[in-house]
């Protein structure tokens, strides 16, 4: 079965870095669209940055764009987010989704299949 397993959180000062890890099992990335969502308190759980299932190329949400960069190892099966002069903004528990079927990607929470269990981080002012 499918399953996402996220790895990398914490917290952090503003301005630092931390780097997510979704370990996927069940499914190859490669081919299928995969990507992060996050959810700050009190707030609606928005999209963060996909990878395409079409042709592999990458999307970013407005306010992360040039700060966060997402990637895939195939050979691990893994997709990161690398996150760079994080803002207190930016808190918020980050999820790793998957879907099999989706043509391209979405920012549309309920278009995707799987996710991961979520992962705290925690921006710092």
């Amino acid at each position: 079965q499918v399953q996402l397993v996220e790895s990398g959180g914490g917290l952090v000062q503003a301005g630092g870095s931390l780097k997510l890890s979704c370990a996927a099992s069940g499914f190859n990335l490669d081919g299928n669209a995969i990507g992060w969502f996050r959810q700050a308190p009190g707030k609606t759980r928005d999209g963060v940055s996909f990878i395409s299932s079409s042709d592999g190329s990458s999307v970013y949400a407005t306010a992360v764009k040039g700060r966060f960069t997402i990637s895939r190892d195939l050979a691990k099966n893994t997709v990161y987010l690398e996150m760079n002069n994080l803002q207190p903004e930016d808190t918020g528990v980050y999820y790793c989704v998957a879907d099999l079927q989706m043509l391209g990607y979405s920012f549309y929470t309920g278009a995707w299949t799987y996710w991961g269990q979520g992962i705290q981080v925690t921006v710092s002012s």
